[in-house]
């Protein structure tokens, strides 16, 4: 994965480097009890999500296994938000090109030092996962970011190589309508509710009861049951 750890040290770099749930919503509404003195309670807000559905059994370990990947791409591109705006904040400040790109290469440097072994250890499917969740973290592709803070030659050939491992950094997240995107944003919209993962309101806009709507809850997780099924035949060659 050296090639993906390459890329994306390079996108945090210039880059200064499971919304609301699909809810019933009761904060703000309040009961009142008149038993001589009104009695105020404040409801906090409660957030109600579809029951998943698995076709098979089994399909539920596939379903954790991709969770996994998911809580460990996630604090990445919650990162890569926040060092997109530190930075765009700070070149706002700072007057004349040559001096941009000296703070530029300060903050490369010290990220690489500081993330290299975390992400030498992602795979490929969580470095595609990575890819998507920056898109929604962050409201851009980490093509756009590459090209708006590169150029758009070193975002061609940063992509091409992407390509070869079957990823691209033109990735977009769309989880109304990709079945992958939507099994992120069902992942993550159940962490947030039970806290398994600190929740950062993206800056892509995300219809996520029109998402629930559509799926109603049921996991399809076929292309990734028939991604194992081939690796079982290549080691029993």
């Amino acid at each position: 994965m050296k090639f993906l750890v390459y890329i994306y040290i390079i996108l945090v770099s210039f880059v200064s480097f499971g919304q609301k749930k699909d809810s019933i919503p009761l904060s703000e509404q309040y009961i009142l009890i008149k038993i001589g003195d009104t009695l105020t309670i404040h409801l906090d807000e409660v957030s109600l999500l579809p029951k998943t559905k698995f076709k098979h059994r089994e399909d539920v370990n596939y379903y954790y296994w991709f969770q996994k990947k998911v809580f460990k791409a996630y604090p990445f591109a919650i990162l890569a938000s926040k060092r997109l705006d530190t930075l765009n904040a700070r070149l706002l400040k700072i007057k004349g090109n040559r001096k941009k790109k000296k703070y530029i290469k300060l903050i490369q440097r010290y990220l690489e030092g500081e993330f290299t072994d975390q992400l030498k250890s992602m795979t490929r499917t969580e470095g595609r996962i990575l890819i998507k969740l920056i898109h929604r973290q962050t409201g851009k592709t980490a093509f756009a970011q590459v090209k708006e803070l590169r150029s758009g030659w070193r975002a061609f050939w940063y992509n091409t190589t992407a390509n070869l491992f079957k990823m691209s950094l033109k990735s977009e997240y769309h989880p109304e309508s990709v079945n992958e995107d939507y099994l992120i944003e069902d992942i993550l919209q159940r962490a947030f509710i039970q806290e398994k993962l600190i929740e950062q309101k993206p800056k892509l806009i995300i219809d996520v009861d029109k998402m629930f709507s559509i799926y109603k809850g049921y996991i399809n997780v076929e292309e990734y049951k028939q991604m194992f099924s081939k690796i079982k035949k290549k080691r029993s060659k």
